[in-house]
């Protein structure tokens, strides 16, 4: 059964040109999925063409009694019928037993999201008169004028960048890409940044890797550097922001996702088009995008009942 995952993660790899954080997610649960039917085709033939809709549903049932929020069991799901669909095609199964499982029923969950007042005091808390300071600033005001991934924030390429237009073209899931128009204090800060910040972070990678070194191109083409002169990881911009979201008080959780939430929800309430904020986003499917018009009526009700003098 591995090795059948593993030709089909080849498979999404190079035919569907899915990213490696999306192969890296597909490959933890099917490895899951994957370690619980062999051990219930073990107490049969053990042959992959046993497999059936009962091997499933026991495997989702078993998600569930570990603790899974049905949201993560149907991501599971999601991830075995494409296996599922992938071992039919390749006639490694007669048929799809994943067919007759039904997802798990979701709840809709609205998108948390910073208010206004809270995204200028998380704009403003970076000291830009620092390196260090100045590159936080341009990648938290960039994140939120454009609704970048944490991941496309951090793999921004310079070439991507595109300050005469006034745009961003990030490759986005599936090897696709989008042109997003930036505001231009975001593209000033980032600006400020190429020019002031960013050539003592990549001098750092000149010295430690050499002109020609493999780590200095790879950092000469990245936007945003670490002190070290490479580029970030999710987790690093993770620290960053919650450093700042500290410094401008605001001590709920906020990931780097939320404000990527806090984007599309005030471009929505501020009434932008569903169907740019979905090509911003880069959206597969407009569903997905209309969560944010249920937020941004919600805030409304909410500012009128706190606000008029008959709202409660």
């Amino acid at each position: 059964m591995h090795s059948h995952v593993d030709a089909y993660l080849d498979h999404l790899r190079v035919e569907r040109g899915l990213s490696a954080n999306t192969l890296e997610a597909y490959a933890r649960d099917l490895d899951k999925f994957t370690t619980f039917t062999e051990k219930a085709l073990a107490g049969r033939s053990g042959d992959v063409r046993e497999l059936d809709a009962s091997d499933v549903s026991a495997f989702v049932v078993e998600l569930s009694k570990a603790g899974l929020s049905a949201r993560s069991s149907a991501r599971h799901l999601s991830a075995v019928r494409g296996f599922a669909r992938f071992l039919v095609r390749e006639r490694l199964i007669p048929v799809d037993p994943t067919t007759l499982v039904d997802m798990p029923r979701l709840s809709r969950k609205l998108p948390v999201f910073l208010s206004i007042d809270e995204v200028g005091r998380l704009l403003a808390a970076p000291e830009t008169s620092t390196p260090r300071g100045l590159r936080d600033a341009a990648m938290i005001t960039l994140m939120y004028a454009s609704g970048l991934r944490v991941s496309e924030l951090v793999g921004l390429q310079l070439g991507e960048l595109d300050a005469q237009r006034g745009t961003v073209t990030p490759l986005g899931k599936g090897g696709k890409r989008r042109v997003i128009p930036v505001a231009d204090r975001a593209l000033a800060l980032v600006a400020r940044y190429l020019e002031e910040a960013r050539p003592l972070a990549l001098a750092k990678a000149v010295a430690k890797h050499g002109t020609t070194g493999k780590a200095t191109k790879k950092a000469e083409a990245t936007v945003f550097l670490s002190p070290r002169g490479a580029p970030f990881s999710r987790m690093g911009f993770f620290k960053i922001l919650r450093v700042h979201l500290l410094t401008a008080g605001i001590s709920r959780p906020i990931s780097p996702h939320k404000l990527r939430h806090s984007f599309a929800t005030h471009l929505v309430a501020g009434g932008a088009d569903l169907r740019a904020v979905q090509t911003m986003l880069g959206h597969a499917d407009i569903a997905t995008t209309e969560i944010y018009t249920h937020v941004a009526r919600d805030h409304v009700r909410e500012a009128h009942r706190r606000a008029h003098p008959r709202g409660v």
